[in-house]
């Protein structure tokens, strides 16, 4: 119960919803009890009836009595209706509360959280693991409150009749209460194992679907079939057992029902030839024993789901308790004006121990362009992911404007640059609302400044070809797209914002050389800064400054002039670069 305590500001936050629906707990039940004691009244009233009403018709007795008898039942469903309505809705705010908790706090995680979970047991927890907390809050409180009302009621009313016939009929009642509980707890560890194998099925067929065009290149179909059919095969044998388990559950309340009435019928039966209860006390227990069934048979039920919804909720807190490593702990205005500055900057990734970056320093100025070159792993991405402050550095320092990465305002450094990364991520929309996930949300963006970053971005030209234009919806992840148009769309979605700081991933490497030179003659025409990666000297040789960078570490620096007079590994590549192009062009020929 100890990760529950979590739920407890939520109840009191809905705590007046709460006690309005014990009251109607309360009320459904007295109706309720009210019935039996209405039924065994009127049977042994009809033992009498000819004798104390010789003038009253037995349709107008009977009509009269079903009449009353009616209105109980309307007026128990009417106050069960509502405490649906209060108890149950309540359970369903937590759920809508909890899963934004949740959500919010996916966003706050850094990025090398997500390097450690997979997407399949993070949708699992939200979904899931939610609704198990759900049941707990919902029927698991109301079926605990229902019992208690009614069962003091029911006791109340039994012991007033017959003590003795209480007890013989009490009996099985808590035995009923701990073979479901042993049944349920069976079905609680069962179900946590197919949990567990519906959350790898989960993962696989994500997986699956969004690598479905690779799997498709590589004739993978067959084994991929494979792969779901044996998950799919484990996660029906893990059911099949929890069925089974669950099977005993309803011929075990009905066995004990069975023990309960017949014992009431039996002592009842015998008291009553002895003169001590009427035929009416027995009809009014029988009728309690039945009534006490389900709240009594439930408590095992709902323990199993406190069980259930106890684990699911620890799953839950593990997240919750996760801490970003990354906090924007300034909210003061900021303006880049002057410099960034890389001072002897050194990151390893934690999980795999490669040193991305090894004492790297430099500095780009405002209004200058700085391009980074090197081969694949050198550390060319890890150097702007350190710049987004993504991820934190091992050691050294980056400044803007002389200022602490750490002290700056990171929504508003974040807002005022334009991030094109090397793995372009376009969502299933349209290429409008694409776009407009680039702009700052209180801008109003006008389609002349859509139409502008596209141009710039060198696209338009294919979006007007499209019969939707910006209306067209793209498929998951932009699969209906060309890589180049993704990039490109993707350069123009970051323009739209008009970024102070442009940086520039490697997002031009599916891009033709005549292309490459018309965008990056668009962007040097705009007033901004720009920190452009890549591993084609192309894309970065008109940069102001240019890093080449080997094994994390500074190799080389200077302009491309610079870097081609020195004769060194710069040098050497772009030899090899423009014989790769001339052959390229050969071939074209």
């Amino acid at each position: 119960m100890k990760s529950l305590s979590y739920l407890n500001k939520y109840f009191i936050k809905y705590k007046w919803r709460l006690l309005i629906g014990i009251f109607f707990i309360f009320a459904t039940n007295w109706f309720k009890v009210e019935m039996p004691n209405f039924f065994g009244d009127l049977i042994d009233e009809l033992a009498v009836w000819q004798d104390n009403n010789p003038s009253e018709s037995l349709l107008i007795f009977a009509l009269k009595a079903g009449g009353y008898y009616m209105l109980l039942i309307i007026l128990a469903s009417l106050f069960l209706f509502m405490t649906r309505q209060t108890i149950i809705i309540v359970s369903r705010l937590i759920e809508y509360d909890l899963k934004n908790v949740i959500y919010v706090q996916y966003q706050k995680l850094s990025s090398t959280f997500y390097k450690r979970n997979n997407t399949g047991d993070l949708m699992n927890r939200i979904s899931e693991d939610v609704t198990k907390v759900r049941m707990y809050l919902g029927p698991g409180v109301m079926y605990t409150i229902n019992l208690v009302i009614l069962a003091v009621l029911v006791i109340r009313n039994m012991i007033s009749e017959n003590g003795y016939l209480t007890i013989f009929v009490l009996i099985p009642l808590p035995l009923m209460s701990f073979i479901i509980y042993k049944v349920s707890s069976k079905i609680n560890s069962i179900s946590t194992i197919v949990q567990k194998e519906q959350s790898t099925m989960t993962t696989l067929v994500q997986e699956t679907f969004t690598g479905i065009r690779v799997i498709k290149a590589y004739g993978r179909t067959a084994e991929t079939e494979e792969q779901f059919s044996q998950s799919a095969e484990s996660y029906k044998k893990k059911n099949m057992r929890l069925v089974l388990v669950n099977s005993l559950f309803i011929p075990t309340i009905f066995i004990l029902i069975g023990i309960s009435t017949i014992t009431c019928i039996y002592i009842g039966g015998l008291l009553f030839f002895d003169g001590k209860i009427t035929e009416g006390v027995i009809i009014k227990f029988i009728f309690y024993v039945n009534m006490l069934t389900w709240p009594f048979a439930s408590i095992g039920f709902v323990t199993s789901m406190i069980q259930r919804a106890a684990a699911s909720q620890e799953r839950i807190n593990e997240f919750l308790k996760e801490e970003p490593e990354i906090v924007n702990t300034n909210s003061e205005k900021f303006n880049f004006e002057k410099e960034i500055k890389f001072q002897n900057v050194t990151y390893t990734y934690p999980d795999s121990g490669i040193k991305a970056v090894n004492n790297l320093s430099f500095i780009l100025k405002k209004g200058e362009s700085l391009g980074i070159i090197g081969k694949t792993g050198s550390g060319k991405s890890s150097v702007l992911s350190l710049l987004m402050r993504e991820i934190e550095p091992d050691s050294g320092e980056i400044s803007i404007d002389g200022i602490s990465l750490n002290s700056v305002n990171l929504d508003q450094f974040r807002n005022e640059t334009g991030v094109v990364p090397q793995d372009v991520f376009l969502f299933s929309d349209s290429i409008k609302n694409n776009l407009l996930f680039g702009s700052v949300i209180e801008e109003s963006i006008s389609e002349a400044k859509l139409i502008q970053a596209c141009t710039e971005a060198h696209i338009y030209h294919n979006i007007k070809d499209f019969p939707e234009q910006f209306e067209t919806i793209l498929g998951e992840r932009g699969v209906n797209l060309s890589g180049g148009q993704k990039q490109r769309l993707s350069i123009a979605r970051a323009l739209i914002r008009d970024p102070k700081l442009l940086l520039l991933d490697d997002c031009l490497s599916a891009v033709d050389t005549e292309t490459e030179e018309i965008i990056l003659d668009k962007l040097n025409k705009r007033s901004m800064t720009s920190l452009v990666i890549s591993h084609r000297i192309s894309s970065i040789r008109h940069a102001n400054h240019i890093l080449a960078i080997k094994d994390g570490m500074l190799s080389e620096s200077g302009t491309h002039m610079d870097l081609i007079g020195t004769n060194g590994e710069y040098a050497e590549m772009y030899q090899k670069q423009l014989v790769e192009k001339k052959d390229l062009g050969d071939k074209k020929e």
